[in-house]
């Protein structure tokens, strides 16, 4: 059948440049670039094109340049080009659209219109270059109270303490499952987070055997809903357990990885046959209440011997207040907040763009209906979905986190360059892949070392932040919104962020 979509990507290839060294036709997974021998000519087919840039980043002479199409329909506010593309798709196809990434719809991004305090006359601020800060953060239930004993030696907490793991800063790698991303990736993640002192969280994948001794204490694992790769000794050789309940880019779906990708080692990690689609239920089949999550985390603490902290992930999504409310009353030790920008390996374009809330709204709820209710720190909070940068995560704190997820950022940092076309397994830059011609592109040594780079910029960029506000530990700053301002929001949004505006 003949396609009549047009290009996404025009290709403009600087002729008196191109040398026909035939870098592109290499790098490029998809054919977009050919070498014609009869007219000594290279060719490009933009129909193939996803805009990954790698062709243009490896072309010796400079002689590519990719960009948008500049073919469009007539204008038209209602039937926008992504809008008539879809439907022209699916008309030639009678299939779900999927995609990667998290969303790019243009839903008002909170962290853009909150603003942080700093210190001016009456508040001194502090110099981070010369006094200590504290970014430590400890994940897990607090005792409401703590019982101490004074004796000649110093002292003994006789409060008997629930486990908690402790991170040097508030920010880790968010579920990122071997499948969905390479070896060589999840290898990166698991470096860098055990050279800073964080965590990363293997998805819901399994974690390799050869790198649970290893990276075992800096891992998350994952319980979800299609069990790859579970058993007791993976549970045991992490620092934290989380049930998987939800995803910020696909709530109230499961999981499809696509067969291509389902490699050998995939395959024994999961514990599923190789080159099989590897489909994760849409609920838990053994959580239909609040009663039956309680079996469950009551479980996991039972398998690990109760030292370990239990989390819960969800999707924000209504009511979520009343959501995390119940979990904490089920045992919970963590929750995972995951909001509608969260990313995925893939999703079903309609759902990712459709279904959900902000994080940002929904952390202020769950911070706000656990202090009400007085359980707050019967569990930490961790958000997800989104983080840009390090201001977007010191205000996530403000507003009630303890410490934060970042996936996409980590991605990026990789080499990443958000083509969206993940669930394909044929990422340019040997990210999202199994195909081992594309994933060796990706040197976890240089790969970690850009991840540690990145959280240690970020964790000078806290530092200064908090100086200038006159805090000189991270949780001082836990869900003080007094140190936050709206600017240009509505009325009925600062009441749910729990915010003044800018003035007040």
């Amino acid at each position: 059948m003949y396609s009549y979509l047009l290009p996404e990507f025009a290709i403009e290839r600087k002729t008196e440049r191109c040398i026909k060294c035939r870098v592109c036709e290499r790098q490029c997974p998809v054919g977009g670039h050919k070498y014609d021998p009869d007219f000594d000519a290279m060719f490009s087919y933009e129909e193939v094109c996803v805009g990954c840039q790698r062709c243009a980043v490896f072309c010796p002479t400079g002689a590519l340049c990719v960009q948008p199409h500049s073919s469009q329909y007539r204008l038209n506010y209602s039937w926008s080009r992504e809008k008539l593309q879809d439907l022209k798709k699916q008309a030639e196809t009678g299939g779900v659209i999927l995609t990667g990434s998290g969303n790019d719809k243009p839903y008002k991004v909170y962290w853009d219109h909150l603003v942080l305090n700093a210190s001016q006359v009456t508040n001194p601020s502090i110099d981070p270059l010369r006094e200590p800060m504290e970014l430590k953060t400890f994940l897990g239930k607090k005792p409401d109270s703590l019982e101490i004993d004074l004796n000649k030696e110093g002292f003994e907490i006789k409060s008997e303490l629930n486990p908690n793991k402790m991170i040097e800063l508030p920010v880790a790698f968010s579920a990122m499952s071997y499948g969905a991303i390479s070896y060589q990736a999840f290898l990166s993640l698991a470096m860098a987070a055990k050279e800073i002192g964080t965590l990363f969280n293997t998805g819901e994948g399994g974690l390799p055997l050869e790198m649970r001794e290893k990276y075992g204490g800096n891992a998350v694992v994952q319980c979800a809903s299609g069990r790859f790769g579970v058993d007791s000794e993976y549970f045991n050789c992490a620092s934290i357990v989380e049930i998987k309940i939800g995803q910020g880019a696909k709530p109230g779906i499961g999981g499809h990885l696509p067969g291509e990708k389902v490699s050998f080692n995939v395959a024994r990690n999961r514990m599923i046959p190789e080159g099989t689609d590897a489909l994760s239920p849409a609920p838990q089949h053994d959580i239909y209440s609040i009663e039956d999550l309680s079996m469950l985390i009551y479980a996991l603490k039972e398998v690990t011997n109760y030292t370990k902290p239990i989390s819960v992930k969800i999707a924000a999504v209504n009511h979520v207040a009343a959501i995390a409310s119940g979990i904490v009353r089920a045992g919970a030790d963590i929750i995972a907040i995951d909001g509608i920008r969260g990313g995925t390996g893939s999703a079903p374009k309609i759902i990712r763009d459709n279904i959900g809330i902000p994080l940002e709204l929904a952390l202020a709820a769950i911070d706000k209906r656990l202090r009400d209710e007085g359980i707050r720190n019967k569990c930490s909070v961790i958000a997800a979905g989104g983080f840009r940068c390090s201001g977007d995560v010191l205000k996530a704190i403000a507003l009630g986190a303890d410490a934060v997820y970042i996936g996409t950022s980590a991605l990026v940092a990789m080499g990443c360059t958000l083509c969206q076309k993940c669930y394909t397994g044929k990422c340019s830059w040997g990210v999202c892949t199994q195909d081992p011609y594309l994933s060796k592109r990706l040197n976890p040594e240089i790969a970690s070392v850009k991840l540690v780079n990145l959280l240690r910029s970020w964790e000078h960029e806290i530092k200064e932040m908090l100086g200038g506000m006159g805090i000189n530990a991270i949780e001082s700053i836990r869900g003080n919104r007094d140190h936050l301002r709206g600017v240009g929001l509505e009325g009925w949004e600062l009441d749910v962020l729990g915010v003044k505006g800018a003035g007040e």
